[in-house]
């Protein structure tokens, strides 16, 4: 028995793959794609001499389900 004959074969697959490789590099070259980054949250400063552990909500959580 023969098998069926696909339409897509691997070349087909492979010559698609690279064009749509080769046009996602072309739109991100182009100069009105450019897309603003986002401004980072400010971080704090640690303190200069340590003791940069602070006791939050997160923190009491986790501890809470590590007592036996």
């Amino acid at each position: 028995m023969s098998q069926p004959k696909s339409k897509l074969s691997r070349r087909t697959l492979f010559a698609g793959a690279g064009t749509a490789g080769a046009v996602a590099a072309a739109a991100s070259l182009l100069p009105g794609a450019v897309r603003e980054t986002a401004a980072l949250p400010d971080v704090k400063k640690p303190p200069a001499n340590g003791g940069g552990y602070q006791l939050t909500d997160h923190v009491r959580r986790y501890y809470k389900t590590t007592l036996v």
